[in-house]
C-alpha cells in the first residue's frame, strides 16, 4: 500500500467519525462561502468599479441635480464620457415585489457604462425604438419571469403629471452584464419620456455617471468636479462606485468586520473540535504507531501521514461546503448581492490547507514523540 493510499484509509478508519467531522468542516466553510460571497458583492470586489465616478448630490444622495451639470462636467478635459441617471423606484403586482428603473439617455450611458453592463449597439437601438421601452437586467428578468417583448406595469413613488403613480413599459431587450458580480437587478429606461411624465423635479437627475480618460487618478478627477460647482445651490459629492457601496453599507454597519468575527467564531471551534477528535483517534492507534516505528517509518513520515489524514478531512468537508455556497449564490445570489469570486475560492483553499494543517500538528507532534516501548504497553 503507497503512502496516499494509506492517508484516506486511516481517516476512513471510524467511518461515523470521519463523516460527522467533515460535516462540521462542511458547515463552517457552507457560512464562510456565503459571508465572503455577500461582502465580495456588497461591497464591489468584484462588480463594482474603482475608475468610474459617481457625482451626487453632497447633502444627500435622495436630492436631485440639475442636469444642466452635464456640459460643465462634459468640459472637464480630463473625462472620457459622462451621462446621467434618474432613479425610479416601485413595485410589480404586490408591494414587497419592490424594483428599480434608471432613466438614462441611451447613447450617453452606452459610451459610459455600457461595457459593464454589457450594452450592445442592438440594445441601444432596440431601447430607442419607443419612450415607453426598457431594457430589464438578467438578474431582474428571472426574478420576475419576464421576457422580451412584455408589457408590465410599475406603482411608483414618482408622481404622474396626470396624478397617477402607475407606469408601462414595454421590455426591448435583456442586459447580461460584464461578469457575474455586475448588479443587473434593474432596468433602464429613457430619461425624455421620464422626464415629460412626471409631476415635479424635472429637468434634474439624481447622479452623473463619469469616466476618466486613461491614466487619469479618479480621485484627482473627483475633486476637479466638486471644485466645480462648490459655490453653487446644488454642491456635489464625486465618489467611485467602490466608495459609494463601501459608504452605504457602513451607515449600517461594519460588515467586514462583523463578517470576520463570525467566521473566525466558526473556524476557532471547528479547530478545536477537529484537534480534540485527532487526538482521540492518534491516542487510539498508539500501538500502530509503534509497529510503524519498527517497521523503519521515519518521524517525518509519520508527521506526514497524520497531517495528510486532517488535510484529507478538510479537503472533503471543506470542498462541499464551498460546493454548496456556490450553488447558493448561483440561485439567490443576484437578489442577495452574493457572488463567489474567484478570490473567495483562492482565500477559501488556504483557509482549509491553513485549518488542515493547524489541526494535525498537535497529533502528529504526539505520535512522533510517542516511544515505542510506551506505545507497545497498549496491548
Amino acid at each position: 500500500m503507497t503512502f496516499f493510499q494509506l492517508m484516506p484509509r486511516n481517516a476512513w478508519r471510524k467511518r461515523l467519525r470521519a463523516i460527522l467531522l467533515m460535516f462540521s468542516v462542511g458547515i463552517a466553510f457552507l457560512i464562510y462561502g456565503l459571508t465572503a460571497s455577500f461582502v465580495s458583492g456588497s461591497q464591489g470586489a468584484a462588480g463594482a468599479s474603482d475608475n468610474l465616478l459617481g457625482v451626487f448630490n453632497k447633502s444627500g444622495r435622495g436630492l436631485p441635480l440639475p442636469i444642466a451639470y452635464l456640459n460643465r462636467i462634459a468640459a472637464v478635459g480630463d473625462v472620457a464620457a459622462v451621462a446621467y441617471t434618474a432613479r425610479m423606484r416601485g413595485f410589480v403586482e404586490v408591494e414587497k415585489n419592490i424594483v428599480a428603473v434608471s432613466a438614462v439617455d441611451p447613447q450617453a450611458i452606452a459610451t459610459a457604462n455600457g461595457a459593464e453592463l454589457g450594452l450592445t449597439p442592438e440594445l441601444i437601438a432596440a431601447l430607442e425604438v419607443g419612450g415607453d421601452r426598457v431594457l430589464v437586467g438578467r438578474a431582474l428578468a428571472e426574478a420576475q419571469g419576464w421576457s422580451v417583448g412584455q408589457r408590465i406595469g410599475l406603482t411608483s413613488q414618482l408622481l404622474k403629471a396626470d396624478g397617477s403613480r402607475n407606469w408601462s413599459f414595454t421590455i426591448a431587450g435583456v442586459f447580461e452584464g460584464a461578469d457575474a458580480g455586475t448588479d443587473t437587478y434593474f432596468m433602464l429606461a429613457r430619461y425624455d419620456m421620464v422626464n415629460a411624465a412626471r409631476a415635479r423635479d424635472r429637468d434634474t437627475v439624481d447622479a452623473f455617471v463619469v469616466r476618466p480618460r486613461d491614466g487619469i487618478a479618479s480621485g484627482v478627477l473627483a475633486a476637479r468636479i466638486d471644485a466645480l460647482f462648490a459655490n453653487s445651490a446644488a454642491q456635489t459629492r464625486t465618489q467611485s462606485e467602490k466608495q459609494f457601496l463601501e459608504g452605504f453599507l457602513r451607515q449600517f454597519a461594519d460588515v467586514g468586520l462583523i463578517v470576520s468575527l463570525v467566521v473566525g467564531a466558526a473556524f476557532v471551534t471547528i479547530l478545536m473540535i477537529s484537534v480534540n477528535t485527532m487526538l482521540f483517534a492518534i491516542r487510539e492507534r498508539r500501538f500502530e504507531i509503534g509497529v510503524m516505528k519498527v517497521l523503519g517509518f521515519s518521524r517525518g513520515s509519520i508527521v506526514a501521514l497524520i497531517l495528510g489524514e486532517t488535510l484529507f478531512i478538510f479537503a472533503i468537508g471543506g470542498a462541499g461546503g464551498l460546493i454548496l455556497a456556490k450553488l447558493a449564490t448561483l440561485s439567490i445570489g443576484p437578489e442577495f448581492g452574493l457572488v463567489f469570486s474567484g478570490e473567495v475560492l483562492l482565500k477559501s483553499v488556504a483557509i482549509i490547507a491553513g485549518l488542515g494543517l493547524l489541526t494535525g500538528l498537535l497529533p502528529a507532534v504526539n505520535a512522533m514523540r510517542l516511544p515505542i516501548v510506551n506505545a507497545f504497553k497498549t496491548r
